[in-house]
């Protein structure tokens, strides 16, 4: 994966979890044509930049915001 592809998905998944509809992370990668662990680094890349991400049981999506249920 070039750094065009990684920076787009990274805003695809940004855009989807801004909805609450990513999806398991298995449903993710498999949305993304990507394997699961490729999913969890590009989370890991937005956390790094500041971006508050995380996994909510409740919803099954990434969501981002304080706002996690």
């Amino acid at each position: 994966m070039n750094k065009f592809q990684r920076e787009t998905l990274k805003g695809r998944l940004l855009k989807l979890a801004t909805l609450k509809s990513t999806g398991a992370p298995a449903d993710l990668a498999f949305r993304f044509e990507i394997s699961e662990r490729s999913v969890k680094r590009i989370v890991k890349k937005i956390r790094d930049e500041g971006t508050d991400i995380s996994y909510s049981q409740l919803r099954r999506s990434y969501v981002t915001g304080e706002n996690y249920q």
